[in-house]
């Protein structure tokens, strides 16, 4: 995981409710969003589409339904 700065995967498990799975899936579902043409909700996106869905979820931003 390339983010700009380290962060631990407590602050992402958070958003999937503590289950890595979950967290794994909903990262791989919003990369492949935004490969696919989705509109990346961050102010200062990255190039990579796995580190924006990360970006986004650590920003609260995606969350497990």
């Amino acid at each position: 995981m390339l983010l700009e700065e380290h962060v631990p995967v407590e602050h992402l498990l958070r958003a999937s409710k503590g289950s890595v799975y979950k967290l794994t899936i909903l990262a791989a579902k919003r990369a492949l969003q935004i490969a696919d043409g989705d509109k990346i909700l961050l102010d200062k996106p990255s190039e990579k589409c796995l580190d924006n869905a990360l970006r986004e979820i650590l920003a609260g931003k995606i969350k497990v339904k």
